[in-house]
């Protein structure tokens, strides 16, 4: 015995830094808030196991150009491929009638993202270029596509090693904290008496020509003022007419469940695969942390108020929980806004226009992305 061959069955291991063992640790407890919490598993479980695989000494077979990371990396991210599938089996599981039969929901997606440009300050205060604040700033949204899509076409830009893997995890892990982060800030910024609002669902008919036309009036919107964002807003809306049209139940079905699933398999053991410890473990992955629940927190509060505003404009008509819903964590934050309001009265039902709020919020993070992107290319662009 002259010693420990690196190459026998125990070198892989002795070539773990403290750092990756940390990160295996870290993909571990992912893992287990999937499966024994229940938190998103659809997410945190396919994050959690890239994680862990990432940090092992497979790692650099697999994050290879041949390896299976490396592949679903360059096809999928890099492409922004996966998150454009992914909205597009988002779009057809919205039901854009709440929205189109109450426009001020309009209003309340738009305001309730009003923390995604006070974060893109903050962030830029805190040191970070102007690429990476817009990155982390789109975290508010609590929207892992388009925090994804945003990243892959600003992450080139990047001067923070890992930057990207810290926006993309932190996005993830703020969808799934949601149920944990939303109704502390609702019961905070509301009273007991506005929880109590009980909203009567009588909205305007829709005709089915108007909820056809609506994606295909928003594409060409799109297409026209916001061209940076207009691939994610083009599968979201193609995804809604697929489902409105009623002539591709097949279609619709599929994009839903099979192409949805799939995509969001892949997209997670990708951004779990990019979980590097030495790249991951550092200051700036805590600013992004601490600034993504900033974002979230302010994102939630700016609709709670603008809801409590309408509030007092429509005499105490529109409970302010709505408000709440108006983000893009489609349709966890809009059931949530009912739990909240089922607790101060078990027969309060305003779920459908939580969910009409909810869809605007989901429509205006897309709108949201264009818009900063439009503002910071100029500045950006060689």
């Amino acid at each position: 015995m002259s010693g420990i061959d690196p190459s026998g069955l125990l070198g892989g291991l002795l070539t773990i830094t403290w750092q990756q063992a940390v990160m295996v640790v870290v993909g571990g407890v992912l893992m287990y808030l999937a499966i024994a919490k229940k938190y998103e598993p659809t997410l945190l479980l396919p994050i959690g196991f890239g994680c862990m695989l990432g940090n092992l000494p497979v790692a650099a077979h697999m994050m290879g150009p041949q390896g299976l990371f490396g592949v679903l990396k360059r096809a999928g991210i890099d492409t922004e491929l996966f998150p454009l599938l992914i909205f597009l089996g988002v779009g057809a599981m919205m039901d854009m009638r709440p929205l189109l039969s109450q426009p001020i929901f309009v209003l309340m997606g738009a305001l309730g993202h009003l923390g995604i440009f006070a974060t893109l300050v903050v962030a830029t205060m805190m040191g970070f270029n102007l690429a990476e604040a817009t990155s982390i700033s789109m975290i508010g949204a609590i929207d892992g596509p388009t925090v994804i899509f945003v990243g892959a076409k600003l992450e080139h830009l990047f001067e923070t090693p890992g930057l990207a893997a810290a926006v993309a995890v932190t996005a993830y892990s703020y969808m799934s904290l949601v149920p944990i982060i939303q109704p502390p800030l609702m019961r905070l910024f509301t009273t007991k008496r506005e929880r109590a609002i009980r909203m009567e669902y009588t909205p305007r008919p829709v005709s089915k020509t108007a909820v056809i036309l609506f994606p295909v009036v928003v594409t060409l919107l799109a297409s026209i003022f916001l061209p940076q964002a207009a691939p994610l807003i083009a599968t979201l809306m193609l995804g809604n007419l697929m489902l409105e049209s009623g002539v591709v139940e097949g279609l619709s079905r599929t994009s839903k469940e099979a192409i949805t699933n799939t995509s969001t398999l892949f997209l997670g053991l990708v951004i779990g695969s990019t979980m590097q410890g030495e790249a991951f473990l550092n200051l700036g992955t805590a600013k992004v942390l601490l600034l993504g629940l900033v974002a979230f927190a302010l994102d939630t509060i700016g609709g709670i108020m603008f809801g409590k505003l309408v509030c007092m404009l429509s005499g105490q008509r529109i409970n302010p929980l709505v408000g709440a819903a108006a983000i893009s964590a489609f349709p966890m934050s809009g059931r949530l806004a009912q739990q909240v309001a089922l607790e101060e009265d078990n027969q309060n039902f305003i779920l459908m226009h939580a969910l009409g709020a909810n869809t605007a919020g989901q429509v205006a993070s897309v709108i949201a992305a264009g818009v900063l992107m439009a503002l910071i290319f100029p500045f950006i662009s060689p």
